[in-house]
């Protein structure tokens, strides 16, 4: 199994970063891992934290349209440059919280991702050299109120509410580019989403060096890779986890205000 890095909260209020154990102890570091953090000789046993999301960006980077499935199945054809806009860092939930469905929207997706999570300063920066800067993937949810987002002329309301960007639950170093995503809605067994990474239009060096020349991208920051076909609606009480091979899951409720 990957090593797994996370982002808890003790019972005491105390935040850390620390790499999780298979007894489900973490060790401590002394900083992000991203920033040289180092073990410390602190452990945390299982009954004494809460994960929350594995990094607090200081912005979201998400990408639309980078899927060619999912470009057709929203009636458009795929982006001739990767399609950009941003989620707000309060947006941002771990692994088990809660979705909650503003009240101006009647029309609720979600939308499986893979995000991958600076490591390095990055300006300006190659194909070649974005690789260096991505310090890990994990897994998110770029959740959409779709009649808002048709309803906009720009997508900072339909993308932006609060809780509509669950991340986590942990940050592995390496993953295979063929790692099959899939999301899943409730007890079904089939999933609603299902694509290998690899299909992604514009790769994950691509989207970091063509970001890099707007702007300056920050170690903690977070880049959504863009959604495969399959997007769907969600309901009040509605559980959505979705998958990535190599990283695990990510599993979040849907809640009323």
């Amino acid at each position: 199994m990957a090593a797994r890095y996370v982002r808890v909260k003790t019972t005491q209020g105390h935040i850390h970063y620390g790499l999780l154990q298979l007894s489900r102890s973490v060790q401590v570091f002394d900083a992000p891992p991203w920033l040289q953090g180092q073990p410390t000789d602190l452990e945390l046993s299982p009954d004494t934290y809460q994960i929350l999301a594995p990094c607090s960006p200081s912005k979201i980077v998400a990408v639309g349209k980078n899927y060619v499935d999912h470009a057709a199945e929203m009636g458009t054809p795929v982006p001739a440059e990767p399609l950009l806009f941003f989620k707000p860092p309060s947006a941002v939930i771990p692994a088990g919280g809660a979705i909650r469905y503003p009240q101006q929207s009647e029309r609720v997706d979600y939308e499986g991702e893979l995000a991958l999570v600076i490591g390095e300063h990055c300006t300006n920066c190659t194909p070649e050299q974005a690789h260096s800067k991505i310090w890990g993937y994990t897994i998110a949810n770029d959740v959409t109120a779709r009649d808002l987002q048709k309803r906009d002329n720009q997508w900072a309301r339909a993308k932006g509410f609060d809780t509509f960007c669950p991340l986590g639950p942990w940050i592995v170093r390496e993953l295979s580019p063929a790692a099959q995503l899939q999301t899943f809605v409730n007890e079904s067994d089939r999933p609603v989403q299902s694509s290998p990474i690899d299909r992604m239009v514009f790769s994950p060096d691509f989207l970091v060096s063509y970001i890099s020349q707007i702007m300056t991208l920050i170690p903690g920051d977070v880049i959504l890779t863009g959604t495969p076909q399959g997007v769907g609606p969600l309901q009040i009480g509605d559980r959505v986890r979705i998958e990535i091979e190599g990283i695990g899951s990510l599993e979040n409720t849907v809640s009323s205000q």
